[in-house]
């Protein structure tokens, strides 16, 4: 490797091949705080310097592993010590925003919240929210094609690419940077990259799709006494706010209770004695008529008895208390260190259904084990937090094995918008049929016929 790196320090500079203390000092794994274990970290410019680092990377049949954020729940970032860590971090510039055409042209390593706030300020709006948007990059995102929080109104990072570039194995570089909404010259080559978590080329410039500024917020905290009524208001709201509806984001008594009165982290808005409470957010442009109708939406979710109760957040400072507990990781880390945490999908009216089967399932074989339940359900996400005690590797996969097996026969996915990684990769039978995961390997062996590219990731060995 020492000769290679003498190659790829002529590409990008000797301040950008970082090795040693330098590469362990940083983190790969969010949660666990795992350090880094690569043989070096190289910090390409542009696309130029990492296209010149993959020709020489692939004549050495050198893998590497790209990293962006590192915000990453499922170990994509991990990296063996003979491997090659290629953070995108100075790939951060935004290019260009064009505000006729609505589309922001920017490179991989920029972080979310910078590509939103160049948004705003042309009077437009970038829809992805995440609440890692301070350091996750776009580069990340449309690798793992994220999802987050207004989903059910704009969709998945798919839905925001226009066009992207990416870097190839070898060092070709494939530029797709399309700027029009329509499009259908031939196969749609984004997608390949979208979702492939880094496994078939690296992104390395996007063409970003921005929206319509939405500057009212209305924002509640509701109780619902039954997941029948919160399937119902579900319905009801998207039916009367006329599509402006962007958040619906429940949270089992477990988290909410955890989280407020238990803890005392959060005071809590509403009592603790609900078996559900739901984040409701509608997006509109004028205030008086936007807040009426969302006033009038949740009055008739009361006299319907969906809901039990309701809060309804009068300035910022009591949207982002609201938030604030959904959104505080920490404590539930806090709550139930060794955490397990499991980002899954499923259809909507199995959801309670198999919540309430994974706990008893939890009470008979792991006694002691203690769940909390949070997720997007708007769009079939659910986010399960579990505190087993141990955080043995056997452990964890036994736990894994409650959480995952029943998903196969509900039509779930073992993953909704984290992806695969190393982490679910045993596991992904249970969401892909033979067929899907025979052509994933013929893509991959097509793109990547040594398997340099994030090499053991999504597909099993």
């Amino acid at each position: 490797m020492d000769a290679l790196l003498e190659e790829i320090t002529a590409i990008v500079g000797a301040g950008n091949v970082l090795t040693g203390d330098d590469v362990n000092a940083r983190r790969v794994d969010w949660l666990s705080g795992a350090p880094c274990r690569a043989g070096a970290i190289v910090r390409p410019a542009d696309t130029a310097e990492l296209a010149a680092v993959m020709r020489a990377c692939h004549a050495a049949r050198q893998p590497v592993v790209t990293h962006g954020g590192l915000t990453g729940l499922v170990h994509g970032a991990e990296a063996a010590p003979d491997e090659l860590a290629i953070s995108l971090e100075r790939l951060a510039t935004i290019e260009a925003v064009d505000p006729v055409g609505g589309t922001l042209t920017v490179q991989a390593g920029a972080p979310l919240q910078a590509v939103q706030e160049a948004a705003e300020a042309v009077g437009l709006q970038f829809a992805l929210d995440l609440g890692a948007r301070g350091s996750c990059t776009i580069g990340g995102n449309i690798a793992t094609n994220a999802g987050g929080i207004r989903v059910i109104r704009y969709g998945m990072m798919r839905q925001q690419v226009l066009g992207l570039e990416a870097v190839l194995a070898d060092g070709r570089v494939v530029r797709s940077m399309n700027r029009m909404l329509k499009n259908n010259a031939g196969f749609d080559l984004k997608q390949l990259f979208i979702g492939s978590e880094g496994t078939l080329g690296i992104v390395t410039r996007a063409v970003l799709r921005l929206q319509p500024p939405t500057p009212d917020v209305q924002t509640a905290l509701v109780a619902c006494p039954s997941f029948a009524a919160l399937t119902g208001l579900l319905g009801h709201l998207g039916r009367a706010l006329g599509g402006s509806l962007a958040a619906f984001e429940v949270m089992w008594q477990s988290h909410y209770r955890l989280l407020t009165e238990e803890s005392g982290r959060h005071t809590p808005p509403l009592a603790t004695d609900a078996p559900f409470y739901v984040i409701l957010e509608s997006l509109g442009t004028d205030p008086e008529s936007h807040g009426a109708l969302f006033s009038r939406a949740l009055a008739s979710a009361l006299d319907a008895a969906l809901i039990g109760d309701a809060v309804i957040a009068h300035s910022e400072a009591q949207r982002q208390g609201i938030w604030a507990i959904r959104e505080d990781i920490e404590g539930l880390i806090q709550a139930l260190a060794p955490l397990f945490t499991f980002d899954v999908s499923l259809p909507i009216p199995e959801m309670a259904g198999y919540v309430d089967a994974l706990e008893q399932a939890l009470a008979r074989e792991r006694p002691g084990a203690r769940m909390v339940t949070f997720g997007h359900l708007g769009d079939g996400n659910l986010h399960i937090s579990i505190g087993a005690g141990d955080a043995g590797a056997g452990t964890r996969r036994a736990v894994e094995r409650l959480v995952y097996a029943p998903l196969a026969d509900l039509g779930g996915s073992i993953s909704a918008e984290h992806g695969i990684g190393l982490e679910k990769r045993d596991y992904l039978k249970l969401s892909r049929t033979p067929e899907e995961i025979a052509l994933m390997r013929t893509l991959k062996q097509a793109l990547d016929p040594l398997e340099l590219l994030n090499r053991h990731k999504v597909l099993p060995p």
